[in-house]
């Protein structure tokens, strides 16, 4: 079953990046001084806002765009010009000839040689991870005259609503599945307090208080036909400019190109999004012209400091 919290993950930029956000009490901020002779006011001044890891293999500094979970770890990403371990002692490991640490880096960026060059590092254990926050995905159908109900409570079940799903992604033109719990009444902020987290996680789940999604690209009166064989409560079947697959093969048409960039599907927004270390709208222009505007989203790490 595809829940709100898979529903949630999907609506996620790129997998290989954590998100951290700066909040109150960050760490002092590291200098990193600029490569003699280098002209720090050309290019641009972005930051990853976030910590990300910087790794240093033996062969210079690199901040990883994509790490992999050996020990030590190893990483690809971009370049940093100057970086300078010293200026960042206790805020790293080290094993093996290898260092790495995680650290919000600013500094210029140049886009022809796709270098970074540090002028501010600040080391990421001084930061505090917010408490996260996931867009509510709620259901696009209006709601039906008689008000959301559910209409035969033996088959609106745990295992009903698997099936559903299941039934769901065998659909033709099958775009997406999830529920909406906003019909809950425990998504109210005041009654979990009253719950504990065994009977507040069961009612939130609870199959009768919630509406099952699926979009599909055409036909949802046989869509909406074929799920009411296995699911008796509330259900929005939705329409899908493009399904599933569609959106799979484009991703894989862009992760297979000579780019080096990985994408991933968004299937409840029914978008691909391609996670970069800095667009400056030269790849999301040829995306647009490509696929269509919206249907190709590039998420760039390095963000422009205003």
């Amino acid at each position: 079953m595809l829940d709100r919290g898979m529903a949630r993950r999907m609506a996620t930029t790129s997998a290989v990046i954590t998100a951290v956000l700066c909040v109150a009490g960050c760490a002092t901020p590291v200098e990193t001084p600029a490569v003699a002779g280098q002209d720090m006011t050309a290019g641009l001044i972005v930051t990853t806002v976030y910590p990300m890891t910087v790794l240093d293999s033996g062969n210079g500094a690199q901040l990883c765009a994509a790490v992999m979970q050996s020990y030590p770890p190893q990483c690809s990403g971009t370049s940093l010009v100057g970086w300078d371990w010293g200026q960042v002692l206790g805020h790293f490991e080290e094993a093996t000839g290898v260092r790495w640490g995680d650290f919000v880096v600013t500094g210029t960026y140049d886009v022809a040689s796709a270098s970074f060059a540090p002028t501010e590092v600040i080391p990421g254990d001084g930061f505090a991870r917010p408490e996260a926050t996931a867009p509510v995905i709620e259901s696009p159908c209006r709601e039906p005259t008689e008000g959301w109900r559910v209409l035969d409570e033996a088959r609106t079940t745990e295992a009903t609503m698997n099936s559903a799903f299941a039934l769901a992604s065998r659909l033709e033109g099958f775009a997406a599945g999830w529920v909406d719990q906003s019909q809950n009444p425990a998504t109210d902020p005041d009654v979990p307090a009253a719950l504990t987290a065994e009977e507040q996680m069961w009612a939130l789940n609870d199959p009768l208080r919630l509406i099952v999604n699926v979009a599909v690209t055409h036909d949802l009166e046989a869509a909406e036909s074929a799920l009411r064989e296995v699911w008796g409560g509330m259900l929005c079947v939705s329409s899908a400019e493009r399904s599933e697959a569609e959106l799979r093969q484009i991703a894989e048409e862009i992760s297979r190109g000579d780019h080096g960039l990985i994408a991933n599907v968004d299937a409840v927004a029914g978008e691909v999004v391609v996670g970069v270390t800095f667009d400056d709208g030269t790849l999301q222009h040829r995306f647009d012209e490509e696929y269509g505007p919206g249907l190709v989203t590039v998420a760039s790490v390095l963000q422009p400091v205003s």
